[in-house]
């Protein structure tokens, strides 16, 4: 039984050599600087303020890893597509990212992050066919669903997956990292894409 609860931090890549190649599953988080990563991270693992939410978006290009109950890895990528940041740390990124990618057996799964509100940015679309090419089990995550109407939130679903190109075997799950809607099925895709089918512990 896994306890997403029993979570520690590992380590901040910053380079490929720091890479973690120890055979244990990894199931890759991205997703743009402002779209709530770290809080949908936290809402999984149950806990508040583990994974770190930055005040300056677009900060970090470093690659964090989690170890979730000794079993397997939350490997969180640098958020992209902040304007304010520098080509300089636009270009370091864009180098760590393709050295992680171009790796083999890195990833196992994915989770991806968008913005339920709106249509996925140019970079959303890149980082997509960057999955795409890795042929790995995705699950595109729409957070911030709490600040979408009702009315509105299956076409805008509809819009992120015509927009990244998805066909229907990539699940998007609706998700508030606010409200906690959405997390126990993107828990239990989580361990399912994975490989690791066992029953998910409750948090709170």
């Amino acid at each position: 039984m896994i306890n997403f609860a029993k979570t520690e931090f590992i380590k901040s890549a910053v380079s490929p050599k720091d890479f973690i190649r120890d055979g244990l599953p990894q199931v890759i988080f991205s997703g743009k600087s402002n779209v709530g990563k770290s809080s949908v991270i936290n809402r999984l693992l149950g806990r508040k303020n583990f994974a770190r939410v930055g005040s300056s978006p677009g900060k970090t290009v470093n690659i964090n890893y989690f170890l979730v109950d000794k079993q397997f890895y939350f490997t969180d990528l640098p958020g992209y597509g902040y304007a304010k940041v520098s080509k300089q740390e636009r270009d370091r990124w864009g180098k760590l990212m393709e050295r992680f990618f171009a790796a083999e057996g890195l990833i196992t799964a994915a989770v991806m992050i968008v913005d339920a509100r709106h249509k996925p940015t140019a970079d959303d679309v890149t980082m997509a066919g960057w999955f795409k090419n890795a042929a790995c089990p995705l699950v595109v995550v729409a957070n911030k669903i709490d600040k979408v109407k009702k009315s509105e939130l299956e076409s805008n679903l509809e819009l992120i997956r015509e927009t990244l190109g998805f066909d229907e075997s990539v699940e998007i799950v609706p998700f508030s990292a606010e409200k906690g809607t959405g997390r126990e099925t993107l828990a239990g895709l989580v361990l399912e894409l994975a490989g690791l089918k066992q029953t998910l512990e409750k948090t709170p």
